[in-house]
């Protein structure tokens, strides 16, 4: 059975410059997802499957087939044909790469499915892809050091490929991708558990180190600024033949999960429909003694004993309790502004940290600086917008809270990069009353008034069709974001379910900018852009 997915069978990225047309081909064994061409096929891989392993049972391959002639040659000999193809006007496409590109063990995992994919991208007219980067692989075993093996293999894939290269620097740990924070540092938790972000119940979120400790002296003498300043310092000098050419920018993390934020969503119940609101994280002893001090300071010895006493659990409902409470609650009292100002103060005075020490490291080079800042969207809808406060921003129907962080990106010279460019207010379940465009719209005044650039991600694995164009609408329309990141490469993004609508989506990119006289018509049949490729995907 063949399913055209395009108009014409065709993606256009410019005047009979096309990469080919998409079918799906079924039988009883397997499911092909091709990209086909009347030419002669150039050399990915000589008649090799690559597997890449996925969580289901699926198991997914990409194939190509070889000739002689020299895939770089056809790039360059194309190069300057899709000049005029650039999506949006300079804003760039990039995609990220599988949290567990590297291996534990410091070896490239999924090597040739990786490759594969990266020519696909590059056929496709993507400009580069992202690379997360793992304080637990590349410093493991000991402080100070440092194996950057894989990294390096995957660097130099994508240079010989012509593609950009942005890298995440993550300081944190992946459930998802089983990567935990470095051996030698989980055995200082093991006997300091206070280095941990704590909550009012005594659960540690062992994910990564508490922004309370980062000038403390508890990695064995060091600090975790120190050690992140190190850790900078080990990659800039061993990534330097790629700096400013094939590297161009550098993500750095910033708390759980990357971003700048505490993890205040870390523990919700299985059996709650509805987000809440989330708990406040302060209460290692490292946090504690510094909100006593803070109270005392400000002459309230009593309000610095403990967090607020009514707030609510992380998956009850914010209204459950007195702090959140739309009119009358603590947050609107002076014991409610004393304390959501001194733990947005600790998380902005983290921010700044980290991204001073990314920025003074590679301030002599070509690269971008970027840190990541969530889109806590639900709730916003309520005046005291208590996700956002829990998570540690200060922002309310009386306050604006992202001011203050887009003036530390805007003192470091930093790039914001915010998730959630496919988040709409019509899909979002209406008990969370949230409102992620407003909040984005919100975020990037804040940024428009410090003169910060916004680099766009997507929140959604699964973008849906409204996903896509929400995206499109912030790229295109609203004109808030320089670069989009599409998260991420893996299984189900080259699978037949997923990538024809991906295709699609940067091909719509493409057209919005094109003359009429570069688009296709149907009469120009199936022109191809780059001879001879004969991708294929399968699924055993």
């Amino acid at each position: 059975m063949e399913i055209p997915v395009i108009r014409s069978s065709q993606l256009n990225l410019g005047r009979a410059i096309d990469v080919g047309f998409c079918n799906f081909s079924k039988n009883l064994n397997s499911k092909i997802f091709s990209v086909k061409n009347n030419s002669k096929t150039c050399k990915i891989f000589q008649g090799q499957s690559l597997k890449w392993e996925s969580k289901s049972a699926t198991r997914f391959t990409l194939k190509a087939s070889a000739t002689a002639q020299s895939e770089a040659a056809v790039i360059s000999e194309k190069g300057s044909r899709n000049s005029r193809t650039k999506p949006t006007d300079g804003v760039k496409l990039y995609v990220g790469l599988p949290l567990d590109a590297v291996s534990t063990c410091n070896t490239v995992n999924h090597a040739r499915a990786i490759s594969a994919g990266l020519k696909a991208l590059k056929l496709l007219g993507i400009d580069g892809v992202e690379l997360p980067v793992w304080w637990g692989i590349a410093e493991k075993d000991k402080s100070g050091k440092y194996d950057w093996t894989g990294y390096l293999v995957l660097a130099e894939m994508v240079q010989k490929l012509g593609l950009k290269l942005h890298v995440s620097l993550c300081f944190h740990a992946s459930k998802d991708a089983k990567i935990l924070l470095p051996d030698w540092v989980s055995r200082i938790g093991e006997s300091q558990p206070d280095v941990y972000f704590t909550d009012r119940s005594g659960q540690r979120y062992k994910d990564c180190l508490s922004l309370a400790v980062d000038d403390l002296p508890v990695l064995d003498g060091k600090t975790p600024i120190e050690a992140y300043a190190e850790f900078c310092e080990s990659f800039k000098a061993s990534f330097s033949p790629f700096i400013g050419s094939t590297i161009t920018g550098i993500s750095i993390g910033l708390g759980p999960d990357g971003e700048l934020r505490y993890p205040s969503h870390h523990y919700r119940s299985k059996n709650n429909s509805h987000r809440g609101a989330g708990e406040f994280q302060c209460y290692n002893k490292y946090m504690l003694e510094n909100l006593k001090q803070h109270a005392e300071t400000h002459g309230n010895p009593l309000w610095g004993l403990s967090g607020p006493h009514d707030a609510p659990g992380y998956s009850q409902s914010p209204m459950s309790s007195g702090f959140f409470l739309e009119h009358g609650g603590s947050w609107e009292m002076p014991y409610g502004d004393f304390f959501l100002s001194w733990y947005s103060s600790q998380l902005i005075s983290h921010g700044d940290r980290i991204l001073s020490v990314a920025a003074s490291t590679f301030e002599d080079t070509e690269i971008i600086v970027s840190g990541k800042v969530p889109l806590m969207h639900s709730w916003y809808k309520t005046r005291s917008h208590p996700s956002e406060l829990t998570a540690g921003f200060y922002n309310t129907a009386n306050r604006d809270g992202y001011e203050a962080i887009a003036e530390i990106f805007s003192r470091n010279s930093c790039k914001i990069i915010l998730p959630g460019m496919d988040l709409s207010e019509e899909n979002e379940p209406n008990e969370s009353r949230s409102r992620p465009e407003l909040l984005l719209a919100q975020i990037a005044s804040a940024c428009g008034k410090h003169e910060v650039q916004i680099s766009g991600e997507n929140s959604l694995v699964s973008v849906s069709p409204r996903g896509y164009e929400q995206i499109k609408k912030n790229l295109v329309d609203q004109n808030v974001v320089d670069l989009f990141t599409y998260q991420r490469m893996g299984a189900y993004f080259f699978s037949p379910e997923h990538f024809p609508s991906y295709t699609k989506f940067v091909r719509s990119l493409n057209q919005a900018n094109l003359h009429s006289d570069d688009l296709v018509t149907e009469e120009e049949g199936t022109a191809v852009s780059l001879p001879g490729t004969n991708l294929r995907m399968q699924a055993a």
